[in-house]
Formats: structure tokens, C-alpha cells, sequence
């Protein structure tokens, strides 16, 4: 008997991700295409990648992941800071192209919580906190194995609770977000303020990247450096953990989470930076030692998690309408 497939479209600033997912959650096949510019060149790329995949699997919908807002009809994208979609009928759009196939679309971090609630770390929690280290910070809330999205489909923001008043600047028009020192991108800045710094913490392969060119210094080369056992790659590590912490602890008082599930690319050097975070939330987090303090795993599904979850949402989306 042929399966039938759903398709997860993880749709990033820089490239379009489609895979073909059973509903075991395993991923069968994969294509990528770089992300275009244009309304209707990324969604004649989405559409492509799609058709792709259709020509070697029966598809029955379309799930699409992206950082952005989106409406809780899950069809319009109200805005989207790394594409060009405003308040674009995305759904809709994409589905003419695909001769009327069923899609549907959701924020990156709710797909990726989605995919960890059925197949990976957040299995059985009641009350989980995804928490996607990338970029920036995305969120998402799990509630009863459901996604938690607000009134207007954005909730939670969490990247842009504010951490440090009047601190580093943030493109969302704040100062002191929560992002701006906890992600990919608070990394190389962190990292470049300790090379800069009066007392850097010994003698570094960054300082001396960073003298020829700063712009070499990014999140990811930090935390290879960290991996080295750099001394400026550990210490910004280590103040990636103490606000992660800082974070962790507004979470709880928050939401009160069983689970925290800690995601996104900054989530493979967790080794680097997890036990300080823990450390830091154990000590600083409301009522401590008198309470129940959250569980923090990190993701299991990896770079794949909105993909599976896309394709997830889309697959429980027809059967709720009796599509399947």
C-alpha cells in the first residue's frame, strides 16, 4: 500500500527546506532551494520544492515553518522580519499553485515544539516552553500537548522580554531584549565587548581573528572556540548561560512550565553553556527551594524539528476536517 505523505516547508531568511514526513514523524526526502526576495519569487520557490517532492510521493497538504506572525487562522502571514510577506495570504497563495492542495502555516518555533511534543524531548510533558537559540530567541508554549498561540496567533514572543533596561539595541526598536544577549548573534557580540574589554580573559585565537577582521567573529565560530577551550570563547559562553538563566527564571514565574526544551542551532554547544544556566535559574528563580523547578532538556529532532512539525500540523489539520 502506497503512504501518503505530508509536506514540512521550513521556510528561512536564507534558504527553503521541504521534506516529505510520514506520520511516524520520519523525514523521507529532502529539497532545498535558496530564499528568494520577492513575494512571488519565494512562493513560486516554496511551490517548486513541493512539486518536487509530489513527483516521487503522494502528498495529501502543505505544512509552512517560518519566523513571523501569523494569524490563528493559520493562513495569513502578518509579518515577517527576515521575508518579505505583510500581511500576505500566504496559505491560500500557495495552495492555487499547488491546484487547490490543503495548506497550512505556523510560526518555526511552534512547529519545532510541535514535532518535540509528538516525537522527541517535550513527550508527555503537560506544560513545556520551547526555547529556539538561533539568530534570535524564538518561543513556544505547550499546554495539554496543545499549541499555545495568543489572541492574534503571536504568542510567545519571548526573545523580546526585556532583560537589561536601556542595554544593547535590538531591531524590534527596544534596548536590553532578551535575545540581544542570549542567541547566535549575542555570541560574536559578547564575545567581540570581552576582546574590547580593559581585562579579556587570556591570550585567544578570537582576539587575534577579531584584530584582523570583527566580522569573522560570529555565534558559531564562538562556539567553536568554546569546543577549543578558547578563553574568550568560554566566557562568552558562560554569559550566554548566566542570561539564559536570567531568562529561564521570568519563563517560570511566567508560565510555571514542567519542561523546557531548549532548541535551535545555538542548542548544539549546550554542553558549553546549560549547567550555568541551570545553576543560575536554580538560584534565582522565585521561591527557590520551596518549589518545583522546571525540567531542561535540549531538542531532540535537531535541524529537522519545524520541518516534522509542519507536516504534523498539516496532517492533523485535514483529519480534524475530515480531510483524510
Amino acid at each position: 500500500m502506497t503512504r501518503t505523505l505530508t509536506v514540512g516547508v521550513d521556510v528561512g531568511g536564507t534558504s527553503v527546506r521541504a521534506g516529505a514526513v510520514g506520520d511516524d514523524g520520519d523525514v523521507l526526502d529532502t529539497v532545498s532551494a535558496p530564499t528568494p526576495g520577492t513575494d512571488d519569487a519565494l512562493e513560486a520557490a516554496i511551490a517548486g520544492a513541493v512539486e518536487e517532492l509530489r513527483r516521487r510521493y503522494p502528498v495529501s497538504a502543505v505544512g509552512l515553518a517560518l519566523a513571523g506572525f501569523v494569524d490563528a487562522g493559520r493562513g495569513l502571514v502578518r509579518y515577517a522580519p527576515h521575508l518579505s510577506w505583510r500581511d500576505a495570504p500566504v496559505a491560500r497563495r500557495i495552495s492555487d499553485r499547488l491546484g487547490g492542495l490543503p495548506v497550512v502555516v505556523e510560526h518555526d518555533a511552534n512547529s519545532a515544539a510541535l514535532a518535540e511534543r509528538r516525537y522527541g524531548a517535550a513527550a508527555g510533558a503537560s506544560a513545556a516552553v520551547l526555547i529556539a537559540l538561533g539568530t534570535g530567541i524564538g518561543g513556544a508554549l505547550l499546554l495539554d500537548g496543545e499549541l499555545y498561540r495568543g489572541a492574534h496567533g503571536v504568542a510567545p514572543e519571548l526573545g523580546h522580554l526585556r532583560v537589561v533596561p536601556d542595554g544593547r539595541s535590538c531591531p524590534c526598536g527596544k534596548r536590553g531584549c532578551w535575545e540581544r544577549y542570549c542567541s547566535g548573534t549575542a555570541l560574536a557580540a559578547t564575545a567581540l565587548e570581552l576582546i574590547s574589554g580593559t581585562h579579556p580573559p587570556g591570550p585567544s585565537a578570537l582576539a587575534r581573528e577579531a584584530a584582523q577582521d570583527p566580522g569573522r567573529i560570529t555565534g558559531r565560530r564562538v562556539g567553536a572556540a568554546a569546543r577549543e577551550g578558547d578563553p574568550i570563547g568560554r566566557a562568552a559562553m558562560a554569559e550566554l548561560g548566566h542570561w539564559l538563566g536570567e531568562g529561564l527564571s521570568l519563563v517560570a514565574d511566567v508560565f510555571d512550565p514542567d519542561l523546557v526544551v531548549i532548541a535551535g542551532g545555538v542548542s548544539g554547544s549546550a554542553p558549553q553553556f546549560l549547567d550555568v544556566a541551570r545553576e543560575h535559574y536554580a538560584r534565582i528563580a522565585t521561591g527557590a527551594g520551596n518549589r518545583p523547578l522546571a525540567r531542561i532538556r535540549t531538542a531532540q529532532l535537531g535541524p529537522a524539528a519545524a520541518v516534522v512539525g509542519a507536516a504534523t500540523l498539516a496532517r492533523e489539520t485535514i483529519s480534524r476536517a475530515g480531510g483524510r
